[in-house]
C-alpha cells in the first residue's frame, strides 16, 4: 500500500471513531489528544498512525471498521505499515 493510500485510510478509521460516542472518548483518552488536537492533527502522518495504532489495540474494533467499509481484516496493519514508525520492530 501507498503511503497516500494508508493516509485515506487513517482518516476513513478516524471518521469511524468520530461517529461512535464510545470509541472516541477512548480514543481521546488513550492518546491524550484534544478536539482542537484532531482537527489540527488530522493531516499528519504520525498522528494518522496513532489513530491507525489505536484501532490496532482491539481485534473487535478492527473487524467493525473493516466490515464497515468493505475491507480485509489486513488493511489497518497494511496502512500502518506505510505510514512512518510502522515499519515491524525486530527485537533479536
Amino acid at each position: 500500500m501507498q503511503q497516500d493510500s494508508a493516509q485515506i485510510l487513517a482518516l476513513q478509521a478516524l471518521a469511524w471513531l468520530a461517529a461512535s460516542d464510545e470509541m472516541m472518548p477512548a480514543f481521546l483518552n488513550t492518546t491524550g489528544a484534544s478536539l482542537g488536537d484532531l482537527r489540527a492533527r488530522a493531516g499528519d502522518v504520525e498522528f494518522q498512525g496513532a489513530i491507525l495504532d489505536f484501532l490496532m489495540m482491539d481485534d473487535q474494533w478492527v473487524i467493525a471498521f473493516c466490515d464497515q467499509h468493505g475491507l480485509p481484516y489486513t488493511a489497518p496493519q497494511t496502512a500502518r505499515a506505510a505510514l512512518p514508525g510502522g515499519a515491524p520492530v525486530h527485537w533479536t
